[in-house]
Order: structure tokens, then C-alpha cells, then sequence
């Protein structure tokens, strides 16, 4: 009798285990995911946060949005909470999240800059890439640019104004252009940029060629050599530097030119990691968040990148498939 109920009482217990693991497994994301974003991807995050939200009604995705260096120290010195960080120079995540706060960088897009303005602008029917640095100087033209210590399209567009100096083979430009530019005309969000253009306060700002088709501004394409868009140009690139600010307050570290590359993670200490990585599958899914950066005038990895085999085996199994391995 007690033999029939010890196996009568574990064949129970296996069939619950059986049953619990489909449950498991198809387990459906609910709760709230946090994502940290640069800003230039807040326009394309607002679609794929639709369209996810559309596919798992119960999650609610929040986003919070600023230059890429402010929002990883948000997490790495503040101590926020956050799931996925999306960064638009992957360098800041493996410079500032791992491996304390993160173990993977996933590069999923890249950029160029460009030079942003409207019809309101002043010589604007008369600027060109033949004579944009004569204009940029000129006294009653107002332009501006990110700050470079919280940005990295502000770092990246003194690098653009060097890189114009020695390939335009001009002595002397680089400080030229940046006399023609008070202080008051660096901003800490790109955001803030094309709200002054589209307002009439200033006439040019520098941003990605994504931000600019997104808010419908004109803009003016640079050669490959300047615009940090060409992965090729990289040893001409790198020719650019500039001092930012470092993790401690009174030290600085070097950024040097390269071509422009988004990098995503999966935060370690994730609130809701089911729901991370289940954003995560959507935005690097070539017919999804991928899909959706190439309509916004973001030219997207596909399939997105990790640098060694090591990194693509810290991902998510369901992840793993969606990246490859490339330097």
C-alpha cells in the first residue's frame, strides 16, 4: 500500500513537471521594459516600441533617451535601472558598461553625419560641399553641434571638422570654424538642434543623416573622406581625435575618428530580462526593427555583429542565431 503510494505520488510530481516546462517555454513577456536610447534613435525606437507592444500587449516598453555617454552612466555611475541600452557609438558601451554592467555589444546599424538646415536658413540657397566651410564663417551664421562630453555626434562632429582640414588641405580651418562658434551653440541633446532649426534660431547643426530624413530637414551629404560614414575610410578616420571627459571627475580619455556603428545591450542586472530579450529578437530581426531602420534612413548590419565567438555565446540562445561574427 505505501508502495503504491510513493509511485503513485512521484508519478504526480513528474507529470507536473512535464507540464510546467511547454508553460515555461512559451512563457509570453508581460511588465515593464526599460530601455536607455541614444536620441537619434528615438524616432525609429517609436515605431518598433509600437509594433512590439502590438505583439506582446502586456509589456509596456519605456524609453528614456539621450546622448549615448549621459544615458551608460546613468547606469554604470547612477545606478538606474534598465534592461537595454542602445548606444550610437558602440564604443561607449564596452568603454563604460562591461563587463561590470554588461557582457555583450551588439553592432545592429551605422550613420554618417551631415549638415543640417532649413529654407529659413541663412544661405541656404547658396551652400554647398564646395563652399560650406566658407559659409560656417561667416559672422551673422549661426550653427552649433551635441556636447561632445555627453555625445558622441557632438565628439563626432569636431572629428568631421578636422577631418574637412586635412582633407580640404587647409591649415588652420579646424580653429577657423570653431571661432565662428560660441559655447552657447553646443547643446546636450542633438534633439534640441533641430528644434532651433526648425524655429529659426540657428541656421546649421550637425547630425546624423537618419535624424535629418526622420525630421525632414535639408541637409547637405559631405565627402566619404569627412562624413564618418565609410567603414573603408577608417584609417583616415582615425587621423581625428578628440578629449572628452573620463569615468572620474577630472580625468579625460581620447576619442579617435571612426566610422559611425550603433552598439546594443542586454544590461546584466535587467529588471525583466524575458522582456529584453524579446525586444532584442525584434529590433535585430532583418524584417523587423532592422527593417524599420532602413526605411528611417539608417542603413542597418545584417545581420548585426559581435566581435568574437566567446561574446555570441553570452547571448540568449534565441539571439545567437540572429548575429554573426565579425571584427
Amino acid at each position: 500500500m505505501v508502495k503504491n503510494l510513493i509511485g503513485r505520488s512521484s508519478f504526480m510530481v513528474c507529470l507536473l513537471l512535464a507540464l510546467s516546462v511547454p508553460m515555461m517555454a512559451f512563457a509570453v513577456p508581460s511588465g515593464k521594459l526599460i530601455i536607455f536610447n541614444a536620441g537619434s534613435l528615438s524616432v525609429p525606437l517609436a515605431a518598433m516600441e509600437k509594433a512590439f507592444e502590438a505583439k506582446y500587449p502586456e509589456v509596456d516598453v519605456v524609453r528614456e533617451a539621450g546622448g549615448s555617454t549621459k544615458m551608460a552612466r546613468l547606469i554604470s555611475d547612477a545606478g538606474k535601472p534598465a534592461d537595454i541600452m542602445a548606444s550610437a557609438d558602440y564604443t561607449v558601451i564596452d568603454k563604460t558598461l562591461i563587463p561590470a554592467h554588461a557582457a555583450v555589444n551588439i553592432r545592429f546599424a551605422t550613420n554618417q553625419l551631415v549638415l543640417c538646415y532649413t529654407e529659413k536658413s541663412k544661405y541656404a540657397d547658396e551652400i554647398s560641399a564646395a563652399n560650406w566651410t566658407e559659409i560656417l564663417q561667416r559672422k551673422d551664421v549661426v550653427w552649433g553641434h551635441s556636447e561632445p562630453n555627453l555625445d558622441p555626434c557632438g565628439y563626432r562632429s569636431l572629428m568631421v571638422l578636422q577631418l574637412a582640414e586635412k582633407f580640404y588641405k587647409q591649415p588652420g580651418l579646424y580653429e577657423k570654424l570653431l571661432a565662428n562658434r560660441p559655447v552657447a551653440n553646443v547643446r546636450p541633446k542633438a534633439a534640441e538642434l533641430v528644434a532651433l532649426l526648425k524655429n529659426g534660431q540657428m541656421d546649421y547643426a550637425w547630425e546624423y543623416r537618419s535624424v535629418a530624413v526622420q525630421h525632414g530637414l535639408k541637409f547637405l551629404t559631405l565627402d566619404d573622406h569627412i562624413n564618418l560614414g565609410n567603414y573603408q575610410m577608417d584609417d583616415f578616420y582615425k587621423q581625428a581625435t578628440v578629449q572628452v571627459t573620463g569615468k572620474e571627475p577630472g580625468t579625460f580619455m581620447t576619442q579617435t575618428g571612426q566610422s559611425v556603428t550603433y552598439g546594443v545591450t542586454l544590461i546584466n542586472n535587467a529588471p525583466n530580462q524575458e522582456a529584453a530579450v524579446a525586444f532584442l529578437a525584434y529590433l535585430l530581426d532583418p524584417q523587423g526593427g532592422l527593417k524599420i531602420l532602413d526605411e528611417m534612413g539608417q542603413p542597418p548590419f545584417i545581420p548585426a555583429r559581435v566581435p568574437t565567438v566567446e561574446m555570441r555565446e553570452k547571448l540568449p540562445a534565441s539571439l545567437q542565431a540572429l548575429v554573426e561574427v565579425k571584427e
